[in-house]
């Protein structure tokens, strides 16, 4: 199977293309400097040139707080690009999976939320992507859109990687604990991308629409720095001594965040027998690739 990916320079893109092959699947990634996807033009002539057998949107605007003053370029970006690939797809008769976010829910919800919850986006960022959605499956009918939750892996930046920077230069860390979610890495959500790809590829008839994937279990910001630490330390060790919990409001940021965006993973389970692994396990065997890919 032929897949392009776009931005596969971010997390998720960059698992995709290591682990494609493995998987049985032939993997073209492109990003900013090949393909700006908020260019329909471009768009249609790329997909039309390659005419994949699968299209992975993993391409987006993801810093949350810039994107309240850079509005344009988040709509641009979250909303207008996979609007073009979903037409692009359309035109080609090639299915889409699309990545979104648990940011698009509000988060005053009690318990998980699950895939026919209402949207109710607190900041630029949110409405963005879940403009985006709702671009994807207004045009395209064979498409996956695959809500996901606080994604951390090897390669890029992310909030595994700030906590440790700043555990070897700082003795006291303070960290958000009234807001909570699901860490994933980024390698699941690939390994997750290309089974689903693999499955529809197969299938006479695909349960196309909304799925949620996010490693099992919850935590908050604190309880998984603290994590991080713990696990990190057999690694090397750091200067920060303690890792105190803060409450939102006493760590203001531009963008709203939901206070809960916990997510039901159990339809991806149903339909596609995919179960994801705890997030504490996650967690460790990325530090794992981590450590070992910086020695």
């Amino acid at each position: 199977m032929n897949i392009l990916v776009t931005g596969s320079k971010g997390q998720v893109g960059w698992e995709l293309l290591n682990r494609g092959a493995g998987k049985g699947a032939t993997v073209t990634g492109v990003d900013i400097e090949e393909i700006d996807i908020a260019d329909k033009r471009a768009v249609e002539k790329l997909v039309g040139n390659l005419s994949p057998d699968l299209v992975v949107n993993a391409a987006a605007y993801t810093a949350v707080d810039a994107a309240e003053e850079n509005v344009e370029l988040a709509f641009q970006v979250n909303r207008d690009g996979p609007a073009n690939l979903a037409a692009a797809c359309l035109a080609g008769e090639i299915p889409l999976i699309h990545i979104s976010t648990d940011y698009v829910y509000g988060g005053d919800q009690e318990g998980t939320y699950v895939e026919d919850d209402p949207t109710a986006p607190l900041g630029v960022y949110a409405r963005s992507k879940a403009e985006g959605d709702r671009a994807v499956s207004g045009i395209l009918a064979e498409h996956i859109i695959l809500r996901t939750a606080w994604v951390y892996g090897v390669h890029g930046q992310n909030f595994v990687k700030t906590m440790l920077r700043l555990g070897r230069d700082r003795e006291r860390l303070s960290v958000v604990d009234d807001q909570k979610g699901c860490p994933t890495d980024a390698a699941d959500l690939a390994e997750a991308i290309l089974d689903i790809a693999r499955q529809i590829h197969q299938m006479q008839k695909v349960p196309w629409g909304i799925y949620h994937f996010c490693s099992r279990g919850q935590t908050t910001w604190h309880g998984f720095a603290g994590e991080i630490f713990r696990l990190a330390s057999q690694y090397e060790t750091f200067k920060v001594e303690s890792v105190e919990p803060v409450p939102t409001s006493g760590y203001p940021t531009p963008a709203r965040r939901p206070a809960n965006s916990v997510l039901d993973c159990s339809k991806i389970n149903r339909v596609f027998s995919i179960i994801p692994p705890p997030w504490e396990q996650s967690l460790a065997d990325m530090l794992a690739r981590y450590y070992n890919r910086v020695k």
